[in-house]
């Protein structure tokens, strides 16, 4: 019987590996969006403004803050890699979402499972590097050239296998599509490789949730239940493996609502199943959708024992409407 040990929770935006003299190139993308999600409502840049005008996010844009915050999120990735490598778990459950990176609309499952023998990550090709610089910083830590790490593809087939059995109708891949990554995993997974593990990759499960893209992303309720069936399925696994489930994204972003982060983070300490899923399920589209891999990673850790410590949670204000990031960063147990 395979035994969870470990529960980790971490953002993984753009601005955790941009230098504060680079947060200006995502300022720049909120001024261009024209649909931002915030309380359940899209606005473009002038008309958020103007909502959010009584709040006067010019005061969180200081160099000083911006630095200080920084910072911070680099030590909790920090702590959160130590933690990882103290542990060391013989496998490791990663829930993330893509971005077109390698599921589009001519086929994006609401769930599924990579179950391949191995898996690829790779830098971005030569024609995306200039969109993408802030990929190239040191703080991304991506690899040099495309590399292949273990997974662990019985554990996954058994996964989707028990799944089904429990009710939920898992999507599955052997080998991810071309797409934006040329069949290297995309951004929510190959952030825990490169800064939780270094490079140096505990063979893993990686677990696709669209949490981005209407009309078929799960619900909040849906996402904790699912927590709830792979936690019995790790449970009932016939090998004596010790298990990691992590989640990445997260949490409210491109506009930050901190009001419904704390929401979530008190469900989470307290173990509060209805507060994670209380909330209107359009409270958490665009990046702040990311939170449903958390939701499922609470579930998974439900019935284990292990208390969710929160190790930081940073608002990374970048604009005078509220946009920005705001990094959590949390660990089980």
């Amino acid at each position: 019987m395979a035994k969870i040990v470990l529960g980790l929770g971490s953002s993984h935006a753009p601005q955790l590996r941009m230098p504060v003299s680079e947060w200006h190139r995502r300022a720049l993308f909120d001024h261009r969006n024209p649909e931002m999600w915030f309380a359940g409502k899209t606005y473009n840049f002038p008309e958020l403004v103007e909502e959010r005008s009584h709040e006067h996010f010019e005061r969180e844009l200081t160099e000083e803050k911006w630095n200080t915050r920084f910072a911070a999120c680099q030590t909790a990735i920090g702590e959160l890699g130590s933690i990882l490598g103290r542990v060391k778990p013989d496998v490791c459950i990663i829930l993330g979402d893509d971005q077109h990176e390698s599921f589009h609309d001519d086929n994006m499952p609401a769930m599924s499972i990579y179950w391949g023998d191995t898996v690829d990550d790779a830098p971005p090709p030569p024609e995306q590097r200039e969109s993408e610089v802030q990929l190239l910083h040191p703080l991304a830590n991506a690899p040099a050239e495309r590399i292949t790490h273990p997974t662990h593809g019985r554990m996954a087939r058994y996964l989707i296998e028990t799944l089904v059995e429990d009710g939920f109708d898992m999507a599955h891949t052997r080998q991810l599509p071309d797409g934006r990554h040329q069949g290297a995993i995309g951004h929510a997974h190959n952030y825990v490789y490169r800064r939780l593990m270094d490079n140096k990759v505990t063979p893993n499960v990686p677990i696709f949730l669209n949490t981005y893209y209407p009309p078929n992303q799960p619900t909040m309720k849906r996402c904790f239940d699912l927590g709830k069936a792979l936690g019995r399925a790790i449970q009932a696994w016939d090998g004596p493996e010790t298990v990691a489930v992590i989640a990445s994204g997260g949490l409210s972003h491109f506009v930050i609502e901190e009001d419904v982060d704390q929401h979530i983070i008190e469900g989470l300490k307290k173990g509060n199943e209805s507060k994670l899923y209380d909330l209107p399920n359009n409270r958490f589209n665009s990046g702040t959708s990311e939170i449903r891999n958390w939701v499922v990673v609470a579930g998974a850790l439900a019935d284990d024992g292990l208390n969710m410590r929160l190790i930081d949670y940073v608002p990374c204000y970048r604009t005078e409407a509220g946009t920005g990031c705001a990094m959590g960063f949390a660990a089980w147990e």
